[in-house]
Parts: C-alpha cells; sequence; structure tokens
C-alpha cells in the first residue's frame, strides 16, 4: 500500500483533499469466490484476526429514527450463524429506540489494514432472552455492573454520579452473581444485502453485491 501526505497549505491545517492511498494488496474474482455471502464473510474475518486488526469484529450500526434521521455508531459483533449477525446493547437506548421504530438497518465492517470492507443491510429483531442471559453471563464482572449501571443514552449529572452507581451495584451484586438486566439483551440483524469491497490502485476498487431474493443469494459486480 503506497502512502502520499502532502504538505498543507496552510500551517496547522491538514490538506485533506489531497492525502491518498494507493490500494495494492487484494482483488475480487467472481470465478472463485463463494455462492454463499455467510462463507466469505468469514474467510475475511479470519483473515483480519489472523492479521492482528485491533478488534476486527467493530462495526458500524446504522439505524433510522420514526422521523427519518439517520444515526451511526460503532458496536460489537458477538456472533454471527445463518440467522444474522448479533449485538447486545441496553434496550433502552437510542440505538433500541430507532430499531422498534424501524427494524431496517445497516452494518459496515472496515478492516483498513487488509484494505477491506463489508457492508450488510437487513432487518434488526431481538434474541431470546435465553441468548441473552448465555452470553451476559460469559461477560467480564465490570461488565456486568456497567449495563445495570448505565441507563444509556439518558443524561446524567457527571461521572462521579456513574461512579458511584457502580460502586452501589459492587456492593449489591457480588461478582458471580449478576442477574441479566431486566432493560439489556441482543439484537440479530438478518441481511438481505452484503456488499465486499476491496481496495484496488487507481480508485479501480472491486465491489460485489450479494442480494437475497426468495432465500436464493444472487451475485453482481458494482462499478467502484
Amino acid at each position: 500500500m503506497s502512502v502520499f501526505y502532502p504538505s498543507s497549505p496552510t500551517p496547522g491545517k491538514p490538506n485533506l483533499a489531497d492525502l491518498r492511498l494507493n490500494y495494492e494488496k487484494g482483488a475480487l474474482d467472481e470465478a472463485t469466490l463463494p455462492g454463499d455471502p455467510f462463507v466469505l464473510f468469514q474467510l475475511w474475518l479470519q483473515d483480519a484476526i489472523d492479521a492482528c486488526v485491533l478488534e476486527p469484529n467493530a462495526m458500524t450500526l446504522a439505524t433510522v429514527s420514526s422521523d427519518g434521521q439517520p444515526s451511526s455508531r460503532t458496536v460489537l459483533l458477538k456472533g454471527f450463524d445463518a440467522r444474522g449477525f448479533s449485538f447486545f446493547t441496553n434496550y433502552g437506548s437510542r440505538k433500541s429506540r430507532e430499531i422498534s421504530a424501524n427494524p431496517k438497518a445497516g452494518i459496515t465492517f472496515f478492516w483498513k489494514e487488509r484494505e477491506r470492507q463489508v457492508c450488510v443491510r437487513g432487518t434488526t429483531s431481538r434474541l431470546s432472552r435465553e441468548e441473552s442471559d448465555a452470553y451476559f453471563q460469559s461477560r467480564p464482572y465490570g461488565s456486568q455492573l456497567g449495563a445495570w449501571a448505565s441507563e444509556q443514552s439518558e443524561v446524567i449529572p457527571d461521572r462521579v454520579w456513574l461512579e458511584n452507581r457502580e460502586r452501589e451495584l459492587r456492593a449489591k451484586y457480588p461478582e458471580g452473581k449478576v442477574p441479566l438486566p431486566p432493560n439489556w439483551g441482543g439484537f440479530v440483524l438478518a441481511p438481505r444485502e452484503f456488499e465486499f469491497w476491496q481496495g484496488r490502485p487507481s480508485r479501480l476498487h472491486d465491489r460485489i453485491l450479494y442480494s437475497l431474493t426468495e432465500k436464493v443469494w444472487t451475485r453482481s459486480r458494482l462499478a467502484p
């Protein structure tokens, strides 16, 4: 990967228009791609893990409110199978409220070290209480307390309030005996589209779209 960082015409201000990378690490050839996009995703995710990409399961989750306002944030993928991609959160958070209003959502994985991106679009639904509890009990003790302490997305007085709340919960729930909060659990996004992006030289990137129609995945190439 070639990197070019030009000097800025204004001291102290980056010249963003001229920041460029020339991508050279890979290609997407339809002749060698699997018919199932989940298979290709698993191969790419494992490649990112093997390449020691920092938090390869980090993904940008995009949702839309009831009035049509989009929002996005980074969450962590905690599982994927034939149903889709699973993540966990507070059910009172903004993302959860928006999913309740409009279950259609998108997720994006960007592995810059591998010059790859995967965009997935689909419909979200809640995981069962049993699945949410099984994952919650696998979390570190501090993360379990954090799920109880944080009324995610709500305004709080200050940092001290949050830390006091965590101390109260630590006294209430000893390690190994933290129950699943009633307002916390998982979602699964069932995909209808996968787009695999591989950086290529001269901005002639490879983009392969998988679309689900009547339970059959079809594949097409998009212009970069």
